[in-house]
C-alpha cells in the first residue's frame, strides 16, 4: 500500500467495483489496462502489471504491484518487459512513462533494468509529494 496508494479496497465488493469502474473503463477508453500476473508453476496470483493513462503524464504509464511474497524474484522485471513488448508490438506505442515514489529504490531498479531512464522529479495531480519520472522509447 505504501508505494501504490490506498484505493480503499477492503472486501470483495470494493474490489469488484474497482475492477469495473477503473480497469474495464481503462480498456474501453484507452485500449489498455492492468493484467494479473500469475506463477507459471502454480497459477497463484503474484500481482499485477500493465499500462495506465494517468492524469498529468503525456505518455501511458507502466505500472505494477506485486505481493510481498513475490518481491526480489524477477517477476516485476519480467512483467514490465512483457508490457513494453505488448505496447510496442500490439498497440504501436513509441514512448512510455513510469513513476515511483522517491524512496522506492527496488522499483527504480526494475525500471532501469528494462530500459527506462530517469528524467526528473514531478508532482502529479492527486499524489502526495513528488514522484520520480522515467521514460523509455520502444
Amino acid at each position: 500500500m505504501e508505494n501504490i496508494g490506498d484505493r480503499e479496497i477492503d472486501d470483495l465488493e470494493a474490489a469488484s467495483d474497482y475492477i469495473e469502474t477503473r480497469q474495464v473503463q481503462s480498456y474501453r477508453q484507452n485500449g489498455f489496462g492492468l493484467w494479473r500476473a500469475v506463477s507459471r508453476e502454480t497459477g497463484q496470483s503474484l500481482g499485477l502489471c500493465g499500462l495506465v493513462k494517468r492524469d498529468g503524464l503525456e505518455f501511458p504509464d507502466v505500472g505494477y504491484a506485486f505481493l510481498e511474497s513475490a518481491w526480489a524474484k524477477g517477476y516485476a522485471s519480467e512483467a514490465a518487459a512483457a508490457t513494453l513488448a505488448y505496447a510496442r508490438d500490439h498497440l504501436g506505442l513509441k514512448t512510455l512513462a513510469a513513476i515511483t515514489k522517491p524512496d522506492n529504490k527496488a522499483s527504480m531498479r526494475v525500471l532501469e533494468k528494462v530500459g527506462f531512464q530517469f528524467r526528473r522529479m514531478i508532482t502529479l495531480p492527486g499524489h502526495d509529494g513528488p514522484s520520480t519520472y522515467f521514460t523509455i522509447t520502444i
